[in-house]
């Protein structure tokens, strides 16, 4: 079945060139489809589009009749005074209805039962049940745990939340909400591992269409089974995941350049026959004939359009000379704030060379860490030491400039001191070419002010690199750009990341922190996951084994505290029997009233029937 049909579809912007251009595609029930795109390609568009929020040029969308569609993208604007709770709880507007509906359906057939009205109850009721009526709150509490959104968090104002956690409740609440169609434009971006995972979990069972815009490898790998890359307003397909993607595109780009080269060759090859023939021919009609007819089949010839390459960063680190082993030492290292502890007592050991990830799900101290090793928190307990000739270069989460209006040039002359033609060589090294570099740092992106803060400590000579959620506002090509950098950085590295992909690829040692606890693993970030399953499964035949083995008398004593609980329901029950034989004896002359008694006293007799029944079964237990 056919969820989403789009056809022709064209957005232009005033001043700007088609950014969408005669796209088509459609997407089917149960698939899941990546779309990928350099920033700034139209992606967000496409999606705004589908949603009717920007009407398209020309062109047609058809979503399936009756599928609902959800959106995590742009956080709607709540009610003042709105808390997480009541922001989640709007995902069950349709059955909060339907409650209100079999309510007054309940009220209306207390006074005349007719049979329209049984009718419509059943139908209402059923509908109720369908959409998970009577499990929202399992709903909530499940979905709200996957996501990190504890039961404090659900009582804040959801205004006073961060960006991130809002993007998080919000997903939440799409999730909840149970649409027929997903569009998740970077759900990934301000999660952590744990809540990363628990998505894509999430994600291997939901029954509808995935459209998701993501630049996470790890999540593309492991959600998307077809990717769609929209350039220069052109959509592409591949029928694989990311990998598939990334070999299958380089195939293309092969065969393309293979063509083309041989298509010149065969174009170069008639042109000069053509102009020889024009000079053979100044006294033959036949010969400027023939010439003019090979000049008219170049013109003729389908040709295939010359790839562009992407484009590749010519720089890399200046590096300062290391002398000795110890990068990092630290002695009972511990930091916190007010009662909330983060970490104590590491006794680390950091050696030339290295390259270490620090993990650990959102608040554990991360960041903290980090910025304790940089000297700008003080450690609550413990010191550390760096080695002799250590020179950091440091990337933060979110890069400041002292000067936001100054170009990009100026940027680089004031603080960099070096000259015009060197400015512009080394911005040109990091793809800030032509008119760009005249543009203020403050008309950057997030992405585009990392790079140009990592082409800046490119020329610094560090050895040791420290880089705090370095892909976060990336695009593919830019993670790419900066990931060959590195590959070619041969000193320390130290880093917070969640990009599993990133992680994997440099991390020879990994630093997990959990809350009050840290654990040093040294591995990339496959041994790490791997290592972390076994432990989980070693801790749950543990505890398997313990349940098992627990003695007898044990269970025993807690059979016959049950049988003796029993008891006391089923001499409740049989009393509240005898009360309601007497009641019916009373109501003997008023139908109405006998038969809701009556009714009672059948629902009584089933219980008793279900204690008498529970009662025999524990009986039996105490003699085995």
């Amino acid at each position: 079945m056919i969820e989403i049909s789009v056809s022709g579809l064209t957005k232009s912007f005033e001043q700007e060139k088609t950014i969408v251009d005669h796209v088509s595609f459609q997407i089917h029930s149960g698939e899941r489809v990546g779309l990928l795109g350099s920033n700034g390609a139209g992606k967000t568009t496409v999606f705004r589009m589908l949603t009717g929020e920007v009407e398209p040029d020309e062109g047609e969308i058809a979503i399936s009749e009756g599928r609902r569609l959800g959106l995590i993208s742009q956080i709607p604007v709540y009610p003042e005074g709105f808390t997480v709770l009541d922001v989640l709880k709007t995902a069950f507007q349709r059955v909060d209805a339907l409650a209100q509906e079999l309510e007054a359906l309940t009220q209306e057939m207390a006074q005349e039962a007719s049979p329209a009205l049984l009718a419509r109850y059943d139908i209402v009721s059923d509908a109720f049940e369908r959409a998970g009526g009577y499990e929202t709150t399992v709903a909530l509490n499940k979905v709200a745990s996957g996501l990190q959104i504890p039961e404090g968090m659900r009582m804040q104002l959801f205004e006073d939340l961060s960006g991130g956690e809002k993007t998080r409740v919000n997903l939440a609440r799409l999730i909840l909400e149970d649409t027929d169609i997903l569009l998740l434009d970077e759900p990934t971006n301000h999660l952590d591992l744990r809540a990363t995972q628990w998505l894509e979990e999430y994600l291997h069972s939901f029954p509808g269409a995935v459209l998701a815009i993501s630049h996470d490898r790890y999540f593309l790998d492991r959600v998307v089974s077809r990717v769609m890359e929209l350039e220069t307003g052109q959509l592409s397909f591949y029928s694989g995941n990311y990998s598939f993607y990334v070999v299958e595109k380089k195939r293309r780009l092969e065969e393309q350049w293979r063509r083309y080269e041989k298509e010149q060759a065969k174009i170069s090859q008639l042109s000069a026959t053509a102009e020889r023939m024009h000079g053979w021919g100044i006294q033959s009609v036949k010969l400027q004939k023939s010439a003019f007819a090979i000049e008219k089949r170049v013109e003729r010839m389908q040709k295939t359009e010359r790839p562009k390459n992407q484009k590749t960063l010519k720089s890399r680190f200046e590096e300062q000379a290391f002398y000795g082993d110890e990068v990092l030492l630290t002695y009972g290292l511990s930091m916190g704030f007010g009662e909330k502890v983060l970490f104590q007592d590491l006794n680390l050991e950091v050696v030339g060379g290295e390259r270490i990830a620090i993990l650990g799900d959102n608040g554990t101290g991360k960041t903290t860490l980090l910025k304790t090793i940089l000297g700008e928190y003080t450690p609550t307990a413990g010191k550390f030491r760096l080695g002799p000739t250590v020179k950091i270069g440091y990337l933060p989460q979110v890069v400041h400039f002292s000067h936001p209006e100054r170009n990009l040039v100026d940027t680089m002359i004031y603080e960099e001191n070096c000259s015009t033609q060197e400015a512009r060589d080394r911005l040109g090294a990091f793809l800030f070419q032509g008119e760009d570099v005249f543009k203020p740092v403050s008309a950057l992106s997030g992405g585009e002010q990392s790079r140009l803060r990592l082409c800046m400590l490119m020329d610094d000579k560090i050895n040791l690199l420290i880089l705090d959620e370095p892909t976060n506002h990336l695009d593919l090509p830019s993670r790419e750009w900066i990931e060959e950098a590195l590959e070619q950085y041969t000193g320390s590295l130290l880093f917070v990341s969640h990009d599993r992909y990133f992680v994997n690829r440099f991390a020879t040692r990994i630093w997990y922190l959990e809350p009050e606890t840290f654990s040093d693993f040294h591995g990339n970030y496959i041994d790490f996951q791997a290592a972390r399953e076994r432990e989980v499964q070693i801790e749950q035949a543990a505890k398997e084994k313990k349940r098992k083995s627990a003695p007898k008398k044990e269970k025993k004593k807690s059979v016959e505290k049950q049988i003796a609980a029993v008891e006391r329901e089923i001499a409740v029950a049989e009393e509240a029997s005898v009360a309601l034989d007497h009641a019916m004896e009373e109501a003997a002359c008023d139908y109405k009233k006998l038969e809701e008694i009556y009714q009672e006293r059948e629902q009584a007799e089933r219980l008793l029937e279900e204690l008498y029944q529970k009662w025999e079964m524990l009986g039996e237990e105490t003699e085995e």
